[in-house]
């Protein structure tokens, strides 16, 4: 049987796609508010329009979400994470006639908001949101649930109440650099709300999160991912899965949505946007680097997806001080 060369060095944390995938989009859990409730109270919020994290400290609190067929109760530990754009309430009955909650949240500047009686409180909860950085905004909102459901009881659940108690108390408190803390304890707060779901690959669509979450594929990917200028064969793929390559190819597509060299590509085409968005590297340089034959080929492959030469993206980016959104609309269907 043939053995796989054995990979270059490669920095702390290469290859783990989950890792590489947040890095690519710039991945920054914000925790914005804190809330306190009591009595009776339902809030209505619009759709985020980003990903949304909820986070009960203590009390029971019910999500009533568009396109969730039942009430979800919310119990202290409990972590929510809300990805696409559906409007959800928050209450402490799904029976309680909803208020808009915008304009309460914008009418004072407080860190922490109540509702209900003064001097009273039922229910404390967290509220935040994660930022992306636009080349790996489409991948990572893409390959989230609409709703994630976090439980106390799952195995992640002891660091997570640590996480959350801990920010409760910067926020509260207003100790010194509490945002900077606070920030950095949402991170890990995301990193272990993503960690529970990896366990359980149904709960994602297809998508290169479900494809790491399945055991199967998870060692072709890290593959990819630990070496993506490598222009890797389906048998490499399949024989490091302990797969046929038909098998392999079909469980591949299944899981993550596209075949392998599809991905592959795709993979190649995000790391080159935010490479030409954050560095100065030479275009020549980037399409060696990426696995191409040459700057020509890797420009052709470029604009076929984003709608922009390299150069042009680089440039857009750097004006407006953002990286731009393809406007191909390409599925990535060509060579890598």
């Amino acid at each position: 049987m043939d053995v796989l060369p054995p990979p270059a060095p490669r920095p702390p944390g290469w290859g783990d796609p989950i890792a590489e995938t947040l890095e690519l989009a710039g991945a920054r859990c914000v925790l914005t508010r804190g809330f306190t409730y009591a009595g009776r109270w339902a809030l209505a919020f619009p759709p985020p329009g980003r990903i949304k994290v909820h986070a009960v400290l203590e009390g029971t609190t019910w999500l009533v979400m568009d396109g969730v067929q039942e009430p979800q109760p919310l119990q202290a530990g409990d972590v929510v994470v809300l990805a696409g754009d559906r409007r959800y309430v928050l209450a402490s009955d799904p029976a309680v006639a909803p208020v808009e909650a915008l304009p309460l949240l914008k009418a004072t500047v407080e860190p922490f908001h109540h509702t209900g009686p003064p001097g009273v409180r039922d229910v404390t909860a967290l509220s935040g949101h994660v930022e992306l950085e636009a080349p790996g905004k489409d991948l990572l909102l893409g390959a989230l649930p609409p709703l994630m459901h976090m439980r106390a009881g799952s195995v992640e659940a002891p660091a997570v109440r640590w996480l959350l108690h801990e920010a409760f108390h910067e926020m509260r408190e207003d100790r010194p650099a509490a945002s900077f803390v606070a920030d950095h304890l949402a991170r890990l707060l995301f990193v272990h709300v993503l960690r529970t779901f990896l366990a359980e690959a149904d709960a994602f669509p297809a998508g290169w999160l479900r494809a790491l979450a399945d055991e199967q594929i998870a060692p072709a990917l890290r593959l990819m991912h630990g070496d993506p200028a490598r222009q890797w064969t389906l048998a490499e793929l399949a024989r490091a899965t302990a797969m046929s390559r038909t098998s392999f190819a079909d469980r591949f597509k299944a899981v993550a949505g596209v075949p392998p060299v599809t991905y592959l590509y795709n993979w190649r085409i995000r790391l080159a946007r935010r490479s030409l968005w954050r560095e100065d590297t030479p275009v020549a340089e980037l399409a060696s680097a990426l696995g191409y034959a040459s700057e020509s080929a890797f420009s052709n492959a470029f604009k076929r997806t984003t709608g922009m030469a390299p150069r042009h993206y680089r440039h857009s980016a750097r004006m407006a001080g953002t990286a731009p959104v393809p406007v191909a609309a390409s599925s990535g269907s060509g060579s890598p």
